[in-house]
């Protein structure tokens, strides 16, 4: 099943007493197939790259500085997808949040893309949807600057011109203000949104805003913890993902 059908629409247009017969014109119009999305809200780590080494690296190096004992990677790992001074207050006493979320800001671009690579088929999968012309945006809360030098780092703003992240605005996920900031954006009238992300923090995000929120398990949470978080889909990778959409919608 094509993802996009034509309509076709055959219209009579009245004849003058010049004319020998009446004259019919035919004109298309793109079908969009029911249910389809037509807006895409990505989330970033995890779901478009995987970045982990670098910021395990950094949350370790300031939590070394604030003194105090050093949570495993896997922790750190499982912490990530909310704002920094969330993440930074579960291992921190309160008072020491804020001068660690400066610190981190400070020492993390320094190295940001050491070891980082993008996940399987997200550049691919976004070159289609933009193929496709279906809208979309990254909404992440990595700071903003590093999330648009990544998307460029990565060839994502070639296809994607919209990359909010925090420090951006005055929210981040899982605000539905957040969400509604990267949808004017756009510029856009969307009936069928879909945010796209590997975290319960995603999933509240979409929830919160009431659209589907498809879960891809190439972070540090299972297709089953997503489904429990409330994900409307969830998928092992990216790849899946495309198969699904292919299977439904011809992508």
């Amino acid at each position: 099943m094509p993802f996009v059908r034509k309509l076709v629409l055959i219209r009579f247009i009245p004849t003058s007493p010049l004319l020998p017969k009446p004259i019919f014109r035919i004109t298309y119009a793109i079908m969009k197939p029911d249910n389809s999305p037509d807006c895409i809200l990505w989330d970033m780590d995890g779901t478009l790259i995987d970045q982990t080494d670098s910021i395990v690296r950094c949350y370790h190096q300031v939590l070394q500085s604030q003194g105090v004992e050093l949570p495993s990677p896997s922790a750190i790992k499982r912490s990530l997808g909310g704002p920094l001074r969330h993440t930074l207050a579960l291992f921190l006493p309160k008072d020491q949040v804020e001068a660690a979320a400066t610190e981190f800001i400070e020492r993390f671009p320094a190295y940001m893309f050491e070891g980082m690579r993008v996940l399987e088929g997200a550049l691919e999968l976004i070159e289609e949807l933009h193929q496709r012309g279906i809208d979309q945006a990254i909404l992440t809360n990595k700071q903003g600057k590093n999330a648009r030098a990544v998307s460029t780092h990565c060839g994502f703003d070639r296809f994607i011109n919209v990359c909010l992240g925090n420090g951006d605005t005055p929210y981040e996920k899982p605000d539905p203000k957040f969400t509604e900031l990267a949808l004017r954006a756009l510029v856009g009238n969307f009936s069928q949104i879909v945010l796209i992300g590997d975290s319960p923090t995603d999933v509240a995000t979409a929830q919160n805003y009431q659209i589907d929120c498809y879960g891809i398990a190439t972070g540090s949470h299972s297709q089953e913890e997503l489904s429990q978080a409330g994900a409307t889909q969830t998928f092992p990778h990216l790849p899946a993902l495309r198969e699904y959409w292919g299977m439904h919608w011809g992508l």
